[in-house]
C-alpha cells in the first residue's frame, strides 16, 4: 500500500485483515493439525518472525516492516541507557517514550486501520509504540474480538486482530497441554467463521509472533555465581539472555566463560558478532547501546535463570532463542488472498 515490494505475491484487494495468534509456531501447528483443520489446510506456508523470538520484538517488526536493529525493541527485557533494564511490553514512560523508543513509522500511520485487542491494552505504551495510527477497539473474549474484526473489515482498509489466549495457555501449561489444544481449536473455529464472513474483495492473513518450547524442571539451569561476576545488567529472557558487562570486564572473556559452561547447548556471541551475523538486521546507532554485550541463546528444551528463586521458573512454554520451533511461524491465506 506504500509502494514497497510484494515478496508474498499477494493480489490487490480492497481490504485486508491480519490475524496475529500469539504463540502459534509453525511446528506446533503442524503437530496439532488435526485440531486446527482450517488453519492447517489453508494455502500459504511459513516464515521466520525475527530474533529475538519474543512478542515485543516480533509485533514491532510486523507493524513496521523492520527488524529489531532498526525499530529498537530488542528483547522482552532490554537495557534503557541511564534507566536500567525495563520490560518492553509494560514499563513505558520517561526515556521509553512510545513515539521515540520504537523508531519506525507503522503501516497504520499511512493506511486507514483498526487494531483489535483486549480493552486493557487500549492506552498502553506498547500499543502506542507499535499500533500508533490505528483506531483501537477492545473485546474481552476471543469471540468478541473476532466479531469486532468482522465488523471492522466492512469499515477500514486494514484490520489487525490480536489473540493472546494460545500464548497464555502455552506459558502456563505448555504447548503440548490439553489447555493449549483447546485454545487452538477455538482459534481455528473462529478463523473459519471470520473468513466466511468477509467480502469477496477482502483478504485474511493468519500468522504469529513466535513459536514455543516446553521446558520442564530438568531443563532449568541456574547460572553459576562466577559467571555473573562483572555483569552490570542482565536483560532478555531465560532462553535468550543479553549480558551487559561493567566497565572493567571484557565481553570476549565473558562470552568464553559462558561457552565453556554451556558447550553446544547454546549460541553464545558478542554484540559485534551478533551485528555482523545480521541476527537483528541493520543496527542503527541509537539502538546499539540497548543490545547486550554478550548474547546467550539456548538450544534444546532449556532455560537459564540467575537464581533458584526466580518466579519465572514456573513457566512451562518458553521462547526467545534461535531454534526453528521458536522462530518459524505460519503464514496462511484466506478470502481474496487465497
Amino acid at each position: 500500500m506504500r509502494g514497497e515490494q510484494n515478496p508474498l505475491g499477494l493480489p490487490k484487494v480492497a481490504g485486508a485483515v491480519v490475524l496475529l495468534v500469539d504463540g502459534l509456531g509453525a511446528s506446533q501447528l503442524g503437530q496439532r493439525a488435526g485440531h486446527a483443520r482450517t488453519l492447517a489446510g489453508a494455502p500459504g506456508g511459513s516464515l521466520d518472525a525475527g530474533f529475538p523470538s519474543t512478542t515485543a520484538v516480533a509485533l514491532a517488526s510486523l507493524t513496521t516492516g523492520a527488524l529489531a536493529g532498526e525499530h529498537g525493541i530488542v528483547g522482552y527485557d532490554a537495557l534503557v541507557p541511564g534507566a536500567g533494564v525495563r520490560n518492553q511490553l509494560r514499563d513505558w514512560g520517561g526515556p521509553m517514550d512510545p513515539a521515540r523508543w520504537q523508531r519506525r513509522p507503522t503501516l497504520f500511520e499511512s493506511t486507514p486501520s483498526i487494531a483489535i485487542g483486549e480493552p486493557r491494552h487500549a492506552a498502553g505504551g506498547f500499543t502506542n509504540a507499535v499500533l500508533r495510527g490505528a483506531e483501537y477497539r477492545g473485546g474481552r473474549t476471543m469471540a468478541e474480538r473476532f466479531a469486532l474484526a468482522e465488523q471492522a473489515a466492512r469499515e477500514r482498509a486494514l484490520v489487525y486482530l490480536y489473540v493472546p489466549e494460545l500464548d497464555r495457555a502455552g506459558h502456563d501449561r505448555g504447548w503440548q497441554s490439553p489447555a493449549w489444544t483447546d485454545a487452538l481449536e477455538e482459534v481455528d473455529g473462529l478463523t473459519a467463521q471470520l473468513a466466511a464472513s468477509l467480502r469477496r474483495d477482502v483478504g485474511l492473513i493468519v500468522t504469529a509472533d513466535h513459536g514455543m518450547v516446553d521446558v520442564d524442571a530438568s531443563g532449568q539451569r541456574i547460572a553459576p555465581p562466577e559467571l555473573l561476576a562483572g555483569l552490570a545488567h542482565v536483560a532478555g529472557e531465560p532462553r535468550c539472555l543479553q549480558l551487559h558487562v561493567d566497565d572493567d570486564t571484557d565481553a570476549d572473556a565473558v562470552a568464553d566463560a559462558w561457552r565453556a559452561w554451556l558447550g553446544d547447548g547454546a549460541w553464545v556471541a558478542t554484540r559485534q558478532q551478533v551485528v555482523d551475523a545480521g541476527w537483528l538486521g541493520e543496527v542503527h546507532p541509537e539502538v546499539a547501546p540497548r543490545l547486550g554485550d554478550v548474547f546467550v541463546a539456548v538450544r534444546g528444551r532449556t532455560a537459564i535463570y540467575l537464581d533458584a528463586d526466580d518466579p519465572g521458573r514456573g513457566m512451562v512454554g518458553q521462547h526467545g532463542s534461535l531454534t526453528p520451533d521458536e522462530l518459524r511461524v505460519p503464514l496462511r491465506r484466506f478470502g481474496a488472498f487465497a
